[in-house]
């Protein structure tokens, strides 16, 4: 979900998600390819990949053994460990929020309180390629063990700063690992487990980070006051290291898994476009810290570098919303923005226009958590009767009538009621749709390109949060009185593109011969 108003801060991904790549060649579909094609007989719309002829053939080593479900045996710790790991993340995004006026109250930071946001969100796009061009060419364990060790490092320094210059460093390293971490699971998510469970896992994946922005900050909260705001970072320690490496033993088994391909090279040039995506990104994130016309030049300039720098970090044809996976990559960017820039208004406009208390304003996103957990569970259990597309389509659509119904409560001053409702249904939305983006992405890629198509869905999605919350920010400064009707519209706006771009998910046709 989303970190608060001042953050902008979407490095981890509220339904994490990867899945197998699918390849025009039987020799590359045999290495990925969907064990469950061969036994439903039958292909989805939106990628799904025929079963090769040899699968059957390939070592035993190379691949888990099929389960009925993602948390039966050989996938048990496996699972339960990725589960842990996107959880904890997700955790510390969360509880960062609720404890940050602790922070700087006690390290006399209150001048660095928006930068201590935005530098993780910055940090994490460089994280995202870095991971994805290692993961791709050394396979994930490497990249997964890295993450998770700077993870803690970062927990450690951060929750042992005395000043706000050395949290902010830990909140750096933070920021790069926690959003390197996600790349790795994608790529084990894609070659270790069968096309029948991917989108389980990925519901899964979605829980893990729903159920701690419902728990999140009050049990930040309740720590902080009982010990201290230190022990928010320092007591998830020892959580982290159990599951890292209860995921190690199985990730072990998998041939896939552990080797990688050298010929994939190093790309220090994608990952200078991402030193600058980053500072663009980071820019555009505290452009409503500034004065006028300071503040609207900032964010102007950061969005154009933004694009520009992004473009190798994407793939080709995704500013041009290119049929089948660009088209795929582009409406996550979309869809972010018009989810994530509607959130943080919400509890805003209760608490301002309703009078309410911050904690019965706060329901409201616990409301569409519930939300998008329940149908992350339902596409998951619907994969074989609703496309890729057909999710997208629908979840977009979805999306924009939630949003207008907003607009409306916010225009005419409606029941309150009326705007919890319509956002549980956008809750829903996302999570019936967002495990789908990686499921037509993923299923169109090369073994080769897991973890840079990983990676692209990851920051297309961070800059897409940011640069909304950003421009929305923006319109609340320049309207004023006006700003929530504003801020909503602008954000319908954005749904509705998403809607229109929603059907260019579908891969294109594959020739006959």
């Amino acid at each position: 979900m989303n970190d608060g108003l001042e953050t902008g801060d979407h490095s981890v991904a509220p339904a994490a998600e990867a899945y197998a790549s699918a390849e025009a060649s039987a020799s590359a579909e045999a290495s990925v390819a969907d064990e469950a094609s061969a036994h439903q007989g039958s292909t989805r719309e939106g990628g799904a990949s025929e079963a090769s002829a040899d699968e059957g053939a390939a070592d035993p080593l190379d691949r888990l053994p099929a389960a009925k479900g993602p948390l039966a045996r050989p996938y048990t710790w496996l699972s339960i460990g990725m589960f842990a790991t996107i959880f904890l993340a997700a955790f510390e995004a969360m509880a960062v929020t609720t404890i940050m006026p602790l922070v700087v109250r006690d390290l006399d930071g209150v001048a660095l309180f928006a930068l201590a946001f935005a530098v993780p969100l910055a940090a994490g796009i460089v994280g995202m390629v870095l991971a994805g061009n290692w993961t791709d060419r050394s396979g994930p364990l490497p990249s997964l063990i890295t993450a998770a060790v700077l993870f803690v490092i970062g927990l450690v320094i951060a929750g042992t700063a005395t000043d706000m210059t050395v949290f902010i460093i830990g909140r750096f390293v933070h920021g790069l690992s926690g959003a390197a971490v996600i790349v790795p699971l994608y790529v084990i998510v894609a070659r270790a487990y069968p096309e029948a469970l991917r989108a389980r896992v990925f519901a899964g994946f979605a829980a893990a980070w729903v159920i701690p922005s419902i728990i999140g900050p009050a049990l930040a909260g309740l720590v902080a006051e009982a010990f201290s705001w230190h022990w928010v970072f320092l007591g998830v320690i020892v959580i982290v290291v159990p599951a890292a490496a209860m995921m190690i033993p199985p990730i072990l088994r998998v041939r896939d898994l552990v080797q990688g391909d050298a010929s994939v090279p190093w790309s220090l040039g994608r990952v200078g476009w991402a030193v600058l995506a980053a500072a663009a990104a980071l820019a555009v994130s505290l452009s409503k810290e500034l004065d006028d016309p300071w503040r609207w030049v900032a964010a102007g300039v950061g969005i154009v570098v933004a694009a520009f720098a992004a473009r190798p970090l994407l793939p080709p044809g995704t500013l041009r919303a290119a049929r089948g996976m660009p088209a795929t990559v582009a409406v996550k960017f979309v869809v972010a923005g018009a989810f994530f820039g509607s959130e943080v208004y919400l509890p805003y406009l209760f608490i301002e226009r309703y009078d309410m208390t911050p904690s019965l304003a706060g329901v409201v996103l616990t409301g569409a958590g519930i939300t998008w957990a329940a149908a992350s569970w339902l596409q998951g259990r619907l994969t074989d009767r609703i496309s890729d597309t057909r999710a997208v389509e629908i979840g977009t659509i979805t999306l924009a009538v939630s949003l207008a119904i907003v607009l409306l409560v916010a225009l005419f001053t409606l029941s309150p009621v009326i705007a919890f409702v319509a956002w549980a249904l956008a809750g829903g939305s996302m999570g019936f749709m967002y495990p789908r983006f990686s499921v037509s992405v993923l299923a169109q890629s090369r073994r080769d390109e897991q973890g840079f198509n990983s990676a692209a869905l990851t920051i297309s999605e961070s800059l897409g949060a940011s640069i909304a919350l950003a421009v929305t920010a923006l319109v609340s400064a320049a309207v004023g009185a006006g700003a929530f009707s504003a801020d909503f519209a602008v954000t319908l706006g954005i749904a509705i593109v998403a809607v229109l771009l929603a059907s260019r998910v579908r891969p294109p046709a594959r020739s006959a011969g």
